[in-house]
């Protein structure tokens, strides 16, 4: 009886051994494939590639800086891009130096008939509008005022560009992809729409503004087949970021994006306008198909936490 036991308990073991093995192997497969496709994932965000083949997107304010940025990552991406701008000189020459996949149009955000030039714009060279991201903005006083002093005609002025110009780009996107069932809406917001004090009250609150406009608009256009997101980006030495600063301070730009740089919480690594465009590639892609209403920040875990700044043991009198 023993040693039929012994027996039965070593063939058991034979066979949970087989068995395991044969997990493992079937584990290592599931692991070395795995590992192929994030490689190939990486390999194609990092160095071009056609994640969005074929799509036709619209960027405002992409003359210069994460406009810029993510325009030319998308038609490295394989995209058809019209660049929006109120800039007609650095607008063209950013449509000329993206090549035959990038065309500029004028564009003040603020002038609703101009938006929706500029989305009649795609659709009439392309057939169709994909992706539209609503990235133009305005910081609004180079000196941040106190509440007290605050212009409200200078408050008027940011919400009219941030906001009311990215609701524009909005309506606008929807109208001609809502017949489509499909189509992705991005929009620029900042981590000073996250936490307060960040920067002039103006800027704050409209960027405060977006992620609800958002999240209110993505409870109707999913029953479409739209998805809207927006990015939260950590501080980035843009041009427009440089000239406020540089007003502010009266400095030059290597201290401006020196400051900017050590501002960061995420050691061993700069926040830049490319971050964002890759960011954007993303949300605007078929692989962010089931994302919508989301903010996607990218700030290094900036506004993850806040620091005590206590003094150590050996700092106390």
């Amino acid at each position: 009886m023993l040693m039929r036991s012994v027996l039965m308990a070593r063939k058991s073991s034979l066979r949970d051994l087989k068995a395991g093995s044969r997990s493992v192997f079937q584990q290592n497969n599931n692991h070395a494939a795995a590992a192929a496709c994030f490689s190939s994932a990486t390999s194609t965000a990092l160095g071009g590639g056609s994640r969005l083949d074929g799509k036709v997107a619209l960027i405002t304010g992409a003359a210069s800086g994460i406009g810029k940025a993510s325009a030319r990552e998308f038609v490295q991406q394989g995209a058809h891009v019209i660049i929006a701008d109120s800039d007609k000189e650095m607008g063209s020459q950013t449509a000329a130096e993206l090549g035959a996949r990038a065309k500029f149009i004028h564009c003040d955000v603020t002038e609703e008939s101009q938006v929706a030039e500029a989305v009649d714009l795609a659709v009439a060279t392309h057939g169709k509008l994909d992706i539209m991201y609503n990235n133009a903005g305005i910081v609004g006083p180079s000196i941040p005022p106190s509440i007290a002093d605050l212009n409200l005609d200078e408050f008027d002025r940011v919400m009219r560009v941030n906001v009311r110009g990215t609701m524009a780009g909005i309506k606008h996107a929807v109208r001609v992809m809502k017949p489509t069932h499909a189509g992705s809406i991005l929009c620029t917001a900042s981590i000073t729409g996250i936490l307060g004090g960040l920067g002039p009250h103006p800027y704050s609150v409209s960027k405060f503004t977006l992620p609800g406009i958002v999240r209110s608009v993505a409870s109707e256009i999913s029953q479409d087949g739209i998805r809207i997101n927006c990015i939260s980006p950590f501080a980035i030495p843009t041009p427009l970021v440089v000239a406020q600063l540089q007003k502010f301070y009266g400095v030059g730009l290597e201290w401006i994006e020196n400051m900017i740089y050590e501002l960061g919480e995420l050691k061993g690594a700069k926040c830049e306008d490319v971050d964002i465009a890759r960011a954007a590639v993303f949300l605007a892609s078929d692989e962010a198909k089931y994302i919508s209403g989301h903010n996607l920040v990218v700030d290094g875990a900036f506004t993850c936490f806040k620091r005590l700044n206590m003094p150590r043991p050996d700092q106390v009198v």
